[in-house]
């Protein structure tokens, strides 16, 4: 699957470089992201549910694998992986100025019965009748998937042809080519255990013999290699959605029903990022996130970054929800300030009470005008103390109380945007 032999000063060096995946994403807020894989898990469960037989239901679920994968090691992403899902997205950038002179369109005369695949001289129409539900010979025969599955970099058949942009424009123009085309991906299904179920959409579901295919493929690594040419040919002749729906398949069974545990991390490797649109990359990778087991070895994203004390956040969009916590503080604060001010004015009543009492008995013993006058202008000095005081403890509450508010807000609301949802 590599093309390393080809070189481009637009290459990338570097893992980062390679996966634009959560690059400059806007993640929207939790309980969006919850309801979203919610729904996902919905819609993936209905799928495999409406697949299975009567006699499954009522035999009730089982597991199709005593063997589970190792959860227990961290996995590491591959670069030279991450570097060949890219170099596939972005059309292959070494290749930019191939004509259709580099090639015989020996894909389209293939599909179209002129000419037969070589070294084994099979035609389509013999693959279209005779091939379907002979596991053994789809298993063993490993000649014909470069020729049912073309691509524009090199496969191991050296017979097989590399696909062209020029070509691929004409294999789309012919409905001959198409049409066999899309036959042979239902071979391939069955032969994996599943069926499309919507031609146009390209939704897939389980196939009646799903329990015996599934123990097999799951057993089968090889095949992985498989279904990632595939999901990269569907690409390339615009079956974008047939994409997507067989990723979120395999997902589901890999991740919830865990019966494919040893492709997980080839669907997560490689299945994903065989699709364009980094919308879509990304609400595979959250669903998958939302499954993944343990949660904190889960190294496809999104991006975390470090808050303030330590402490590792999710980036998230900013939202109306975000500006919840400021309204409430505020309201918060000027609670708190018109209950400081009520107990300040009531303690500066006592005072005045107080020190009335103190002015009628001093004016009984001395009857002096003079002392009962420095008396009040004591007792008025008393008063204004005794009120700058509390105002200067609640404007210090209230100052501190905002103060943590704003690290607390700072520390949660971290912002990215994402103008462009597909690569090119």
């Amino acid at each position: 699957m590599g093309n390393s032999q080809f070189w481009s000063a637009r290459e990338p060096v570097t893992l980062e470089e390679c996966d634009s995946t959560w690059q400059s994403d806007s993640e929207p807020e939790q309980e969006q992201e919850q309801h979203e894989a919610a729904q996902e898990t919905t819609a993936s469960a209905e799928e495999g549910e409406a697949s299975r037989s009567v006699e499954e239901a009522e035999a009730g679920s089982e597991d199709q694998n005593d063997d589970k994968v190792d959860t227990s090691f961290k996995p590491k992403r591959s670069f030279f992986a991450a570097r060949d899902l890219y170099m596939y997205r972005h059309g292959y950038p070494a290749k930019s100025r191939e004509t259709k002179l580099f090639s015989t369109y020996a894909n389209l005369k293939f599909y179209t019965q002129e000419i037969a695949l070589k070294p084994d001289g099979v035609y389509i129409d013999e693959i279209l009748t005779k091939w379907k539900g002979d596991y053994d010979k789809l298993e063993h025969n490993h000649t014909y998937i470069q020729w049912l599955f073309p691509l524009r970099e090199p496969g191991l058949n050296w017979h097989a042809e590399e696909l062209t942009a020029e070509e691929i424009k004409e294999f789309l123009k012919t409905k001959k080519a198409k049409n066999n085309y899309l036959q042979v991906y239902e071979i391939m299904l069955d032969f994996f255990g599943m069926k499309l179920e919507d031609k146009n959409t390209g939704r897939v579901a389980r196939a009646s013999n799903w329990k015996e295919r599934f123990q097999h493929l799951n057993e089968s690594q090889h095949n992985y290699l498989r279904i990632t040419r595939i999901l990269k040919s569907l690409g390339e002749f615009k079956f974008e959605s047939f994409q997507i729906h067989l990723v979120r398949l395999l997902l589901h069974e890999a991740l919830v029903e865990e019966t494919l545990p040893n492709m997980l991390h080839s669907a997560l490797e490689y299945f994903v990022y065989t699709i364009k649109s980094r919308k879509e990359r990304r609400r595979l990778l959250r669903f998958a996130r939302l499954h993944y087991k343990p949660a904190e070895n889960f190294v496809w994203g999104p991006l975390r970054k470090e808050a303030p004390g330590g402490r590792t956040l999710i980036a998230k969009s900013s939202s109306l929800s975000e500006k919840r916590p400021f309204v409430q503080e505020k309201s918060r604060r000027n609670t708190v300030s018109d209950g400081s001010r009520s107990s300040v004015a009531a303690a500066v009543g006592r005072e005045s009470a107080s020190c009335s009492e103190t002015g009628r008995g001093t004016g009984k013993q001395q009857k002096d005008q003079n002392s009962s006058d420095t008396a009040e202008a004591e007792n008025a000095k008393n008063k204004r103390s005794i009120k700058g005081k509390s105002d200067n403890q609640v404007a210090k509450s209230l100052t501190e109380s905002e103060d943590t508010g704003n690290s607390q807000s700072l520390a949660e609301n971290i912002e990215d945007a994402d103008p462009i949802e597909t690569e090119n």
